[in-house]
């Protein structure tokens, strides 16, 4: 199956601009990516990762540069064309509602459903198929708010591959699971990138899981942005300057970050 690029970003400056001038929390960002890729994104807390999400996502502009999505400008979409293109899965909460987890599915087709919403029996066969990929069909009945944490991120994750768009986008997935859970999700997104041949990108902090099992990873320190397979990263000393603490450090030949004793 092919690789093809979905997304790519060219000479990306990121970061807010005001009546004051220009913040730039990230500049010279260049990245490609491909179908059926799991991507990680990494960096230290306040780096900038989820600024560099929002301007991937086309929901923040850049100050610089361009963010190309499947050969045109990601801020040339309308809302529902964008909408077939790439779906998120974010990690604030749900508004309170009675949904179904099936209903929850469901709204992945709101790009394609009718003024009404209603479903064809296309797009219920869709939302059976994405519960079915995802092991979520026993929950299609339970309340959204009667599962797990767990099982609702899976849940999420789920209605955006109803959604069927070639990039899907999730900031910190990982957060508030537990280690099985954690392990389980991740896994879960590897399978779906390469089975559906589409691209995942995800940012974590858990550092030592996104080394096992994603295809490429993203490194943001102060100084720049880096993407490459985790092999190299590992290599070539990119992960030593993640962290501006000398209480810890990436040991290569345990492939994972240690804490110095004292």
């Amino acid at each position: 199956m092919e690789n093809k690029i979905i997304l790519s970003a060219k000479n990306l400056s990121t970061g807010y601009s005001s009546k004051r001038g220009k913040n730039i929390i990230g500049s010279e960002i260049n990245l490609e990516f491909k179908s059926g890729n799991l991507v990680a994104l990494i960096g230290a807390n306040g780096i900038g990762k989820s600024t560099l999400l929002r301007t991937l996502t086309g929901i923040q502009k850049p100050i610089s540069g361009e963010v190309i999505l499947n050969q045109k400008n990601i801020n040339s979409y309308s809302p529902k064309e964008l909408a077939q293109e790439l779906s998120m899965v974010l990690t604030e909460n749900l508004p309170p509602s009675n949904l179904t987890v099936f209903e929850l599915v469901a709204l992945g087709r709101q790009p394609y459903t009718n003024w009404i919403g209603k479903l064809t029996s296309e797009d219920i066969s869709i939302i059976n198929d994405a519960l079915s990929m995802t092991q979520s069909s026993d929950l299609a009945t339970k309340k959204h708010f009667e599962i797990s944490d767990g099982q609702l991120q899976k849940a999420l994750i789920t209605r955006a591959l109803a959604q069927d768009t070639p990039l899907i986008v999730l900031d910190e997935p990982t957060t508030h699971l537990d280690l099985l859970h954690k392990v389980s999700l991740l896994k879960l997104l590897k399978k779906l990138a390469s089975e559906t041949n589409k691209c995942v990108l995800f940012s974590t902090h858990d550092l030592d899981l996104a080394l096992q099992l994603s295809d490429q990873i993203i490194v943001m320190n102060s100084e720049k942005t880096v993407m490459d397979f985790p092999e190299n990263l590992i290599k070539n000393g990119t992960l030593d300057s993640l962290f501006k603490d000398e209480a810890i450090y990436f040991d290569k030949e345990k492939a994972k970050f240690i804490l110095k004793n004292d």
